[in-house]
């Protein structure tokens, strides 16, 4: 872990473990087809079968785009999220709940030892285009346009001068223009692009794309765990046990990530708006994490760049929205959020969470929970509500035993198939914000829901009852070491 600093040491790292890299020299056009390749190699998540798991892929030959290259997947696999961030996957929600307990501040360093700046290019040049300077591709044919899925967006509050990261997503418009969507009340970046607004002044924004990937999977806190004024880098500071390297941008006052492969530096513009898909009239912006393409929005703001800085030979990051990578970088965050509320309210009940894939790590979780005593029974359900307290965008709570592995759908099935009874074990919450880009809540599918994003959640109660327990013992094996049969260089769980 102590290697990892960036994202080309990211990169190393990877190639050294076997089956979590891949690259090739064939010539890709950014226009669908890198999103396309993906979907077979290693895309997951809510993307339409066929897809799997599988390596992180960089592509080397990005048509138009000569000596930059475009890696995509690098989270898209909760194996590789754990080598990356030195951890047994099972416990990343435990690793980042520890981390945002104990922050870590940015530092720091001066603009000429920046590995970031090595490479500049102004707003004011004749032939800047930032078309031609960003491989960002169009992930369908239907987007809305080029988009930069992976861009770590810097801002700070005009009056206060408190800091934020966070992930939009960012539409290239025009050759200095970038559409920036913000999910209403969901990011702090929002928040602030509001209260400069009201005064009238534009807002400073960079926005580092290819970074170390414990800031990638920090960013994506949120409320309440992460409160307004948080700043989200410190969490990363304390997963690599030192303080992200800022740098100062050159054209506005602001800072940047150091170490990142590009930075975008330049100013949301107060009052000023575009429809997401001028460009194309498709109706579409891009593919999102539930698994369909999002409808273009009528209005969004935009950012008037000032200049593009990137190392040499640079690295686009990028991922598909409804991939595996979208579940790790929404999903294990949200496990630590679980896991604070839950830990605090009743120490020692919890044993793990998982976010899991089919809900793009934000609308269900997994909780495995512990009865250890009589008085325990019921205490399941309200860790599930201290979840949904937690994480407003939640749709669905499954509970399971001790003895049921989270991380094991079969398993979780298995629960739900022997230990659950829908009419006393399922609670329905009507009526409760959730998020607007589930297409099921709408009051076109449901008449009782008064607006779009409101849902009825749902607690599925796959625990034994305390008094049943002795009867829903399972079937005990021998335990052993198989390797003494299968040979030394068997794979054992």
């Amino acid at each position: 872990m102590g290697n990892v600093k960036d994202l080309r040491s990211a990169v190393e790292l990877l190639k050294g473990i076997p089956g979590q890299y891949a690259q090739t020299d064939v010539s890709v056009k950014p226009h669908g087809e890198i999103s396309g390749v993906y979907r077979y190699v290693g895309a997951g998540g809510t993307v339409k079968r066929p897809t799997r798991t599988g390596p992180a892929l960089m592509f080397n030959q990005v048509e138009g785009h000569p000596g930059a290259r475009v890696l995509i997947g690098l989270l898209a696999s909760r194996e590789r999220v754990g080598h990356l961030l030195d951890c047994d996957p099972r416990r990343l929600g435990f690793l980042l709940n520890e981390a945002v307990q104990r922050p870590v501040p940015p530092v720091l360093i001066e603009p000429g030892e920046a590995p970031c700046h090595e490479v500049v290019h102004y707003a004011g040049e004749p032939d800047f285009d930032i078309r031609r300077l960003l491989p960002a591709p169009t992930n369908t044919p239907e987007d809305a346009g080029p988009y930069i899925t992976m861009g770590m967006c810097y801002a700070s509050d005009v009056e206060t001068g408190e800091s934020d990261v966070t992930i939009h997503r960012l539409c290239l418009q025009d050759k200095d223009l970038i559409s920036m969507y913000f999910v209403p009340g969901a990011r702090h970046l929002g928040a602030f692009r509001e209260k400069a607004q009201a005064m009238g002044k534009p807002l400073p924004i960079s926005i580092s794309i290819g970074v170390d990937p414990a800031i990638e999977i920090a960013s994506c806190f949120e409320p309440p765990t992460t409160p307004l004024g948080y700043n989200e880098l410190a969490a990363a500071g304390a997963i690599r046990g030192t303080g992200v390297e800022m740098t100062s941008c050159l054209t506005i006052p602001e800072k940047c990530i150091a170490h990142a492969e590009y930075v975008i530096e330049g100013e949301l513009v107060p009052n000023c708006y575009v429809r997401e898909d001028q460009n194309t009239n498709t109706g579409k912006a891009m593919p999102e994490f539930p698994g369909y393409t999002g409808g273009a929005n009528p209005q969004v703001p935009v950012i008037r760049v000032k200049a593009v800085t990137h190392r040499k030979n640079p690295i686009m990051q990028t991922c598909i929205g409804p991939s595996e990578e979208h579940v790790n970088m929404a999903g294990i965050p949200t496990e630590a959020s679980i896991i604070q509320m839950i830990e605090k309210a009743m120490p020692g009940r919890l044993k793990n969470v998982y976010c899991h894939s089919s809900g793009g790590g934000k609308y269900m979780a997994v909780i495995q929970f512990e009865k250890k005593e009589a008085s325990d029974e019921g205490r399941q359900r309200q860790a599930a509500l201290l979840a949904f307290a937690a994480f407003s965008e939640l749709k669905h709570v499954i509970l399971v035993d001790e003895d049921v592995d989270p991380f094991d759908t079969g398993d979780v099935l298995f629960a739900l198939n022997t230990r659950y009874q829908g009419d006393v074990d399922t609670i329905f919450i009507p009526g409760v914000r959730c998020h607007p880009l589930d297409p099921s809540q709408r009051n076109c599918y449901n008449p009782a829901l008064r607006d779009r994003g409101i849902s009825c959640k749902t607690i599925f109660d796959c625990t034994v009852p305390f008094e049943l327990k002795d009867q829903f013992v399972r079937a005990k094996f021998l335990e052993l070491d198989a390797a003494h049969w299968m040979g030394a260089d068997w794979e054992g769980i």
